[in-house]
């Protein structure tokens, strides 16, 4: 019994794990959009005068 559990949760894993790989390479000709938001920060840096 707990064999066949293992098992039936190995493949469900699996499944998982490749609808996930699916989704990440399809996602975007569907809308969805993975890259992340792009702002410019600037930051004024002191350097030390020797």
């Amino acid at each position: 019994m707990l064999g066949k559990l293992f098992k039936l949760l190995m493949y469900l894993l699996i499944i998982g794990f490749i609808a996930l790989v699916a989704y990440a390479y399809v996602g975007p000709f569907f809308g969805a959009d993975f890259a992340p938001a792009q702002t410019e920060t600037r930051e004024p840096v002191s350097l030390p005068a020797e």
